[in-house]
């Protein structure tokens, strides 16, 4: 490993719609690697000697770049929840931004890690590799899915934050926590207890720390096609195993340092750097993470024989061009009309949820009723169209609304934490054509909604 001079590097700013991301870039090495904490301070970080050695080791085999994720740091701190796919949008204009075509993702803890292996499943086109430390696809505990803690004690952990975040006794306590081989160090636990006051208020650490609550990636996971190695601490055995057996050919690695922490543990950068070095077969991807939305005219039949041809046809421009504005506006891809009726792909399930909302609410001015559903899943690219179950699974479920409903799975909701959508339990369905009962829920935007 070739020893780096560093020097605090310059901060940068990104356009991620109207957000301005800070991000840095250190080093010339000849594969790209972003690194995405939990949350972090670029100012404030580089006063840390063990940050600036962890940024020298990675600058030794690798173009590190580092950022802010939006609402904490130097990035703005927008009123709006910030949404799964802004945060993945702010990944893709950092990279666009620096130069990046291609990187590979570090991902620290659940909060890195999650959206990481998201970004991956979603963009595989935009990630050479994928490395998850100490992540889990959720932190509560369900049926099915011991390895998480109970709910209760997660309202407790937002609480928590919410009233003592930057105190110096919740930081000591984290430190204890996370970082044993430190607790007890003044200089670092000054450090400490400066760096998370200037990374996040209160109110955006106890956010993001609900949104973790909330969030469960566990169906994303097949759908991860990118080389990922999974590095573990002992405690968090369980969570990483129970991920590394869903995504195809994943590596795991354990660690045996006491502290949990990316940046303080030269093994995880030690093992990314062999990871990549070993050039792992890398093929263009043809299945991707996809949202998929179809609406549907309530009685059409019955409607265009009330109204004749020539009327029915106008109206049904009408729809078209209703349909096509909200697709515009939040970014959706039509793939085909369905008679009366759209199938559309999303990056990401809160437009897409956003688009079918306002969609019934327009068409509704017409004198329309639709239906509406939204599923997230694996589908295949084939030129222009867009094949696999996750498009039939989607069809089945707007077949379900109700007359100005839309109906969403599970996995929708999981994907769409923290971004204000509420969301109801309706039915659990026999969709046909599609193995399985399915838990439907009914979705719409709430005041306090990440997107309009």
């Amino acid at each position: 490993m070739c020893a780096v001079n560093i020097e605090t590097p310059d901060v940068h700013y990104a356009r991620s719609g109207d957000v301005s991301v800070a991000y840095q870039v250190v080093g010339e090495g000849p594969v790209d690697l972003l690194f995405v904490p939990f949350m972090v301070n670029l100012v404030w970080a580089w006063e840390q000697p063990i940050f600036v050695d962890f940024c020298r080791q990675a600058a030794s085999f690798s173009r590190l770049i580092l950022f802010d994720k939006r609402g904490t740091g130097l990035s703005d701190r927008p009123r709006e929840l910030p949404t799964l796919e802004a945060r993945m949008d702010d990944i893709r204009a950092v990279m666009d931004d620096a130069g990046s075509e291609r990187a590979a993702l570090l991902g620290a803890g659940s909060p890195g890690g999650q959206l990481c292996a998201l970004f991956a499943a979603t963009y595989p086109e935009r990630v050479a590799a994928l490395v998850l430390h100490n992540t889990w696809p959720r932190v509560v505990s369900v049926p099915g899915y011991p390895f998480g803690e109970p709910l209760e004690e997660w309202h407790r952990r937002v609480r928590e934050a919410r009233l003592n975040w930057g105190t110096r006794e919740y930081q000591k306590a984290e430190l204890r926590r996370y970082l044993p081989s430190f607790a007890g160090d003044p200089e670092f636990e000054q450090w400490h207890v400066n760096h998370e006051r200037l990374a996040a208020s209160p109110g955006a650490a106890a956010w993001f720390m609900r949104v973790l609550m909330e969030t469960d990636i566990r169906e994303v996971l097949p759908a991860i096609s990118v080389p990922t190695l999974m590095l573990y601490h002992e405690k968090w055995r369980d969570g990483c195993a129970y991920m590394a057996e869903r995504i195809p050919q994943a590596e795991m690695v354990e660690l045996t340092l006491p502290d949990v922490s990316t940046w303080t543990d030269p093994r995880v950068l030690e093992h990314v750097q062999r990871f990549l070095a070993e050039g792992r077969v890398d093929v263009a991807p043809e299945r991707v993470l996809t949202t998929v939305l179809f609406t549907d005219i309530v009685d059409s039949t019955s409607r265009a024989a009330e109204l004749g041809d020539e009327q029915w046809r106008e109206l049904l421009q009408a729809h078209h061009a209703a349909v096509r504005a909200q697709l515009a506006r939040y970014g959706g891809k039509e793939i085909r009309s369905t008679g009366d009726g759209v199938f559309a792909t999303f990056d990401g399930p809160a437009r897409a949820i956003a688009c079918a909302h306002r969609t019934i609410a327009t068409v509704a001015e017409l004198g329309l009723d639709i239906r509406a559903g939204v599923h997230t899943g694996e589908v295949e690219i084939v030129g222009d169209r867009v094949e696999g179950i996750a498009v039939h699974t989607g069809a089945r479920i707007a077949a379900e609304a109700r007359p100005c409903e839309l109906l969403v799975s599970g996995i929708v909701r999981d994907l769409a934490a923290g971004s204000g959508i509420e969301f109801e339990d309706r039915v659990v369905r026999e969709l046909k054509g599609v193995p399985g009962e399915w838990q439907l829920f009914a979705a719409r935007l709430s005041e306090r909604a990440g997107i309009r």
